[in-house]
């Protein structure tokens, strides 16, 4: 396969989407040979010049397989979108809701091959762990979306998979539920809500047999945050600097700009296989190993200042 030339975009060519999406309810069941995907997205109608007379929908994706789409509950056919290796388009919802629609829920169903993910964006596998890079556009290879900054939406986010290979598994916001997969024995899941909206290239996904260093954060509120560092066991002990460097800037955050965390709890997950230093995903931060282990007995001075700078970043 060729590589995809280098595109520009140029300011002057930007217009605001004609859709937004204000909730994004995402399922996925993780298998060692695919993954399948279910979201379920409300649209709503933007409110900018243009976007009243709008009747077509466009979504960005690709390397997806799509199994299922479906507007309101009503089943597509394939004669009612197109389909390329960049985008799916629903080019007649007036024909499918009727004149004057505003919202409208789609609901679509995809399967990827995060195994054989070697450009590690999206959803990919890292040795033994399941893991996201979505920035700059790595979210439209998980399912078909508006994949751009300024599309802001609230995500629910359910992950499922085998109990004993990954018995941790994370996504953004507050645990909410988990449980066992009902009818399939060894599997479970746990679900995660962010009250607060972001775009998609902050989504954040890991499932992995890891283990946590564990402390707390008190607010300038006095709201107590729970701060977990999560790693493979053989790191434990190289995390504590990077936890002291993750309260010291939260702590600096309150201070200087008086920005006070919005969540009940903030991870952290280091990956060997992390194509960036680290990536700031609400509430989920990834990093490379490089850029958070430290131990004073094999780590130099440098290096540890490089952890405190690149949590604080």
């Amino acid at each position: 396969m060729k590589n995809a030339s280098a595109r520009t975009i140029y300011l002057k060519d930007y217009s605001p989407p004609p859709f937004t999406i204000e909730t994004t309810d995402l399922s996925f069941d993780l298998y060692e040979d695919h993954a399948s995907v279910v979201s379920k997205l409300l649209f709503t109608r933007s409110t900018h010049e243009g976007a009243a007379n709008a009747t077509s929908l466009e979504l960005q994706g690709q390397l997806l397989k799509l199994e299922r789409l479906s507007i309101n509950g009503q089943l597509l056919k394939p004669d009612q979108y197109l389909v390329d290796d960049e985008s799916l388009t629903i080019p007649e919802l007036d024909v499918l809701l009727g004149a004057g629609f505003s919202e409208f829920r789609l609901e679509c169903h995809t399967r990827i091959e995060p195994q054989n993910n070697t450009a590690l964006e999206g959803l990919y596998k890292s040795k033994k762990m399941f893991c996201t890079q979505c920035e700059a556009e790595g979210f439209r290879r998980i399912t078909y979306y508006l994949d751009r900054p300024d599309v802001m939406s609230k995500f629910t986010t359910t992950v499922a998979a085998e109990k004993a290979r990954y018995p941790v598994l994370l996504s953004n916001g507050n645990n909410i539920a988990s449980g066992e997969v009902d009818g399939a024995e060894g599997r479970h899941w746990v679900t995660w809500e962010d009250p607060f909206k972001k775009p998609s290239y902050l989504f954040a996904l890991v499932a992995g047999d890891l283990i946590s260093l564990d402390d707390t954060f008190v607010t300038c509120s006095n709201r107590e945050i729970e701060l977990r560092i999560f790693v493979e066991e053989k790191d434990i002990d190289k995390c504590d600097h990077a936890m002291l460097s993750l309260k010291n800037s939260m702590r600096w955050d309150e201070e200087v700009y008086g920005r006070e965390y919005d969540l009940d709890i903030f991870m952290i997950v280091a990956v060997d296989d992390f194509n960036m230093g680290a990536m700031e995903n609400k509430g989920l931060n990834v990093f490379n190993t490089s850029c958070v282990l430290a131990n004073s007995k094999t780590t130099t001075d440098f290096a540890f200042q490089r952890v405190e700078a690149v949590v604080a970043h």
